[in-house]
């Protein structure tokens, strides 16, 4: 593994039920120098935006709990959240997801599995990095 890269001072919200998925995800942007916060579910999710008022969101759209369709959508519709970029990061790659994702707030898409090298990448892309 190379060595990790300086901190970058951005934080990361992954919103992410699978455990595994979040232990990949969260280390390899931990590794590219992000701060990353976790949330399992929607209430989580909604919390940690809150108390932490991330850089950036890595919303699963099908999460327990209030679903990542609405907490985007609550996001997007609160003045004090709407800026932060919402990557949707799904297995939802059916016809018209992405557009629905889009429609909801997001403002990108990512359909799994995708390298997490790709979400890194992404990510900087979206923080204009």
């Amino acid at each position: 593994m190379t060595e990790p890269h300086a901190p970058i001072d951005r934080t990361i919200l992954l919103v992410e039920d699978n455990p595994h998925n979040r232990k990949i995800f969260s280390g390899m942007l931990a590794h590219a120098g992000f701060r990353v916060i976790e949330a399992e579910d929607g209430n989580q999710a909604l919390t940690r935006v809150e108390e932490t008022r991330p850089d950036l969101i890595l919303m699963d759209l099908s999460i327990p709990g209030i679903d990542g369709w609405e907490v985007t959508r609550r996001l997007k519709a609160d003045p004090r959240f709407s800026p932060i970029p919402i990557i949707a990061l799904t297995a939802h790659a059916m016809r018209g997801d992405e557009e629905r994702a889009l429609q909801v707030g997001c403002n990108g898409y990512l359909s799994k599995p995708i390298s997490p090298k790709k979400v890194v990448e992404e990510v900087k892309r979206y923080l204009k990095l």
